[in-house]
């Protein structure tokens, strides 16, 4: 799962009291925000292993910070109080909060087993990864379905919401179809980082005119 982390942001962005789609964007990913950035001091890991499914060499071996249940439950608790503090709204706060956590039951859909509820085995997963006709056009209809929602309730620029969707599927184009690394270098995480920074600077940018077209009805 990639760009089906933000379905979620965007559905749940439609709701009056939600924070900004920028916000909600780094919540649906800050997860992986986390592990990557735990990655690069080897406090978790992963490696490369090819085959071991079939859209995805990624062998996720160690998270039991970042992609454990409690471990995404912190982090959604850590975020929702960040939001509650600058905003004053327990609304915003909880939308947040719901968004980080999805991350974790997001992945539970499409990793082969290497999720955990608290660090420790069993670990969980239910595989998708290893039948791409049925996990692609859902990652896509998730995505795409949830902006339509977004759209539909908050009225954004075409021409932002048009970047958006080009950003998402040519990030998502990248990670089923573009060339894979041999080893997790600190590329890796840089990467990851510059992919989830553009993405959430273009949903920011949407985000934005739909703002102004609220205030101006």
């Amino acid at each position: 799962m990639f760009i089906g982390h933000w379905a979620p942001a965007l559905a749940l962005a439609a709701r009056p009291k939600a924070p900004g789609i920028g916000t909600l964007f780094v919540a649906g990913q800050l997860v992986d925000w986390a592990f990557f950035g735990l990655l690069l001091t080897g406090t978790e890991a992963m490696r490369v292993t090819p085959g071991i499914s079939v859209m995805n060499p990624m062998d996720l071996y160690h998270m039991p910070y970042t992609h454990s249940l409690l471990g995404s439950a912190g982090f959604a608790a850590a975020f929702g109080a960040l939001v509650l503090g600058l905003t004053k709204s327990r609304a915003a706060a909880g939308i947040a909060a719901l968004v980080v956590l999805s991350h974790w039951f997001m992945d539970l859909l499409v990793h082969v087993p290497d999720l955990t509820l608290a660090g420790s085995p069993p670990k969980l997963g239910l595989g998708l990864w290893n039948h791409p006709a049925i996990e692609m056009p859902l990652e896509l209809g998730l995505t795409f379905g949830a902006l339509w929602l977004y759209v539909r309730a908050r009225r954004p620029s075409a021409l932002r919401v048009g970047v958006l969707a080009a950003v998402l599927l040519a990030l998502q184009a990248v990670n089923w179809f573009g060339p894979v690394e041999p080893e997790v270098t600190t590329g890796t995480s840089l990467l990851a980082f510059v992919a989830f920074g553009a993405a959430t600077l273009a949903a920011w940018w949407m985000g934005k005119s739909a703002a102004n077209s609220a205030r101006t009805g």
